[in-house]
């Protein structure tokens, strides 16, 4: 079936964008909420996500535009961006979807909105899922990613990328740092064959700089304490993949945010970089499909 496209009213009045992928197989996803997909980046379009590597085979997934992404406006204020924020949009689409409980799946930054959500309103999950997550919100910042990075210094990609991965700290402005993204951008991937780099070349047109970088802003020691301390109480199972071959948050960083669940598991997944239904789609779908159908929702 084809996707579909249509718009929600958020809680400050707003018309966000979302679309939804129905279940290909017929009776797949009978009597199963939809699940909803966070995009990452900060602030890059949804359409990096495509299907999530045909996960919406069996599960109908319903993915939003993030404010100043895709076909949503931009916030009228920078804090309309930042992450907390993000989570009451999703908390407006489960109202508009009419959703008692469902499932939430967040990759990359995604995965702090994600956890504001669930800090927030952990009544309404069944399932929570995480792919390749940061832990800037746990407050540390392990250093595995750069050890992965140096890893694979024999690649051919390897000396440009290391150079201009190293240099994005001291762009200039963003037309700068969007040059330095799509020549840092192999490290992101298991490998850079021909769909890692088809995935790769989107990114320039989705990336966008207020957004961007106004994710973390106005989110003080005490307003990320808050979070992981309401995280402690939160009863829905959680699946953190990481990725072996992940230069961007390594695997480290999952497991500092399992470490803030009380019901958590991580799941190294193997030859597999920060996009793992990219890098390996037959290996992520089964074990998300698996644990978003396992068992009886508590």
């Amino acid at each position: 079936m084809p996707q579909t496209a249509a718009h929600y009213r958020s809680y400050d009045g707003a018309e966000l964008a979302y679309r939804t992928l129905p279940a290909r197989e017929p009776g797949a996803a009978a009597g199963r909420p939809p699940v909803i997909c966070l995009a990452g980046g900060p602030g890059r379009d949804a359409a990096y996500l495509g299907d999530l590597g045909g996960l919406d085979a069996r599960h109908t997934l319903v993915i939003p535009d993030s404010r100043g992404t895709g076909a949503s406006p931009p916030a009228p204020d920078p804090s309309g961006y930042a992450f907390p924020a993000l989570a009451e949009d999703v908390e407006s689409l489960r109202a508009h979807l009419g959703l008692d409980r469902f499932a939430l799946l967040a990759h990359d930054a995604a995965c702090a909105t994600a956890q504001a959500y669930a800090a927030l309103y952990p009544h309404h999950l069944t399932r929570l899922v995480l792919v390749t997550p940061g832990s800037r919100l746990q407050g540390e910042l392990p250093g595995d990613a750069e050890e992965i990075f140096e890893s694979r210094a024999a690649e051919d990609w390897w000396v440009d990328a290391y150079v201009a991965a190293h240099s994005l700290p001291d762009a200039r402005d963003f037309t700068e740092a969007r040059a330095l993204l799509r020549r840092a951008a192999p490290l992101a991937y298991a490998r850079w064959d021909a769909p890692q780099r088809a995935h790769a070349a989107t990114e320039d047109g989705q990336l966008h700089p207020v957004p961007r970088i106004a994710f973390w802003e106005g989110v003080d020691d005490a307003a990320r304490r808050a979070v992981l301390d309401h995280l402690r109480a939160v009863t829905c199972p959680v699946l953190v993949l990481t990725g072996d071959r992940d230069a961007v948050t390594g695997m480290r960083a999952g497991e500092l945010v399992a470490a803030s669940f009380p019901h958590a598991t991580v799941r190294p997944l193997y030859d597999v970089g920060h996009y793992p239904w990219v890098d390996e789609p037959d290996v992520f779908r089964p074990v998300v499909e698996e644990f978003l159908t396992r068992g009886a929702v508590p």
